[in-house]
C-alpha cells in the first residue's frame, strides 16, 4: 500500500502471561482506522479482496433513496450521483455489474462500531472526525454544502443571512450534518425541530412546523425544483470549521478493502469521470447565493 497505516491489530500473545495470572478474558482485537490508505495496483485483483461475499461487491444504502443521488428508489439502475459513482467506482476495480449487489441500510444505523453486512455504504454520509473514530471512510468523492429551504410564502423567505435565519424554527434529519450546521453554524433561539428523515422534515415545513429546513445542497435543490412547488432555497453555506465538507463511502473500521475503493476513486479523479458523472447529475446546483 502507498501510505503505509496497514491494519494492525492488539496483540494478544504479549498479554498472555497477564491473562493467565488474572484469569481474565484476552481482549478483543480491535481495527485501526484505516481512512486515508491508498493501495498499489497489483494489491487489488478481484479475486483476492477481502469482500463479504466472494466474487461480488456488496454495497449499502438507505431507502428510500433519493433524487438526484438515485433515480425512482433504484440504486440498481446505475442512475442518479451516488449509483453511478458506485458501479463506475466497481469497474475499474474489475467487476461486472451483475457482481454489484445492493442491500438496503437504514442511515441513522450507520455508526455503529463494529463489522458491516456491506464493503461499504454510499449515502451522503459527510467524513467528519466524530464519525471516524467507529468506522472508515474512502477518499472523498463529492464536496458538500449545506442549503436552506422554505415555502415562498414563509417569513423565513426573505432572510439573506445566517444571522437572521436564527430567528427563525429550523429543521433537520436527525444524526445529519444538516442537523450539526443548524446547533453549530446558525445557532437558532429555539432548539431545532429532529426528523427521523427527509421525508418527514419536508412534510413538517409544509404543514408549518418549522420554517425552513437544512440539507445538502443537491437533496435541497431536488426538493426546491421538483417536489415542493412552492418552496425555494434561501441560499448555501460551509459547515463547521469553513473546510469543505466531504461525501465519503463508508466501511467498517479496519476494512482491508477500503485502499483499494481509494484506488479506484483515485483513477475516477484523474482521468475526470468523477467530474463527468457530477456534471451529469448534479450541475444544476452551482447558482444557489451563499450565505454569511
Amino acid at each position: 500500500m502507498r501510505r503505509t497505516r496497514l491494519v494492525h491489530r492488539l496483540s494478544i500473545a504479549g498479554t498472555a502471561a497477564l491473562v493467565v495470572a488474572f484469569g481474565a478474558c484476552a481482549p478483543e482485537e480491535e481495527a485501526e482506522d484505516n481512512t486515508g490508505e491508498v493501495a498499489e495496483a497489483d494489491e487489488c485483483a478481484v479475486e483476492d479482496l477481502p469482500l463479504k461475499n466472494p466474487g461480488t461487491l456488496t454495497i449499502g444504502t438507505d431507502s428510500p433513496a433519493y433524487e438526484p443521488w438515485f433515480v425512482d428508489n433504484d440504486p440498481t439502475n446505475g442512475k442518479g450521483f451516488e449509483s453511478a459513482v458506485a458501479y463506475a467506482v466497481a469497474e475499474e476495480m474489475g467487476f461486472e455489474q451483475d457482481q454489484v449487489e445492493w442491500i438496503k441500510v437504514g442511515f441513522n444505523s450507520l455508526f455503529k462500531p463494529g463489522a458491516t453486512d456491506f464493503d461499504f455504504d454510499i449515502n451522503q454520509v459527510s467524513i467528519t472526525a466524530k464519525r471516524d473514530e467507529s468506522v472508515d471512510f474512502s477518499e472523498g468523492y463529492y464536496s458538500a454544502a449545506q442549503a436552506v429551504i422554505t415555502l415562498k410564502d414563509s417569513p423565513a423567505a426573505d432572510a439573506t443571512s445566517l444571522e437572521e435565519l436564527a430567528g427563525f424554527k429550523l429543521g433537520a434529519q436527525t444524526g445529519t450534518t444538516s442537523l450539526t450546521a443548524i446547533r453549530d453554524i446558525i445557532q437558532p433561539e429555539q432548539e431545532p425541530l429532529v426528523f427521523d428523515d427527509t421525508n418527514v422534515a419536508k412534510q413538517a415545513m409544509e404543514n408549518g412546523q418549522v420554517d425552513a429546513i437544512l440539507a445538502d445542497l443537491p437533496t435541497a435543490f431536488y426538493i426546491s425544483a421538483v417536489e415542493i412547488p412552492g418552496s425555494q432555497l434561501i441560499g448555501q453555506f460551509q459547515p463547521e470549521t469553513g473546510e469543505q465538507e466531504q461525501f465519503g463511502m463508508l466501511f467498517e473500521q479496519g476494512s482491508e478493502l477500503l485502499p483499494c475503493v481509494n484506488r479506484a476513486l483515485e483513477t475516477l479523479k484523474e482521468d475526470g469521470t468523477l467530474a463527468d458523472i457530477e456534471e451529469q447529475w448534479l450541475s444544476d446546483v452551482v447558482s444557489v447565493p451563499e450565505l454569511q
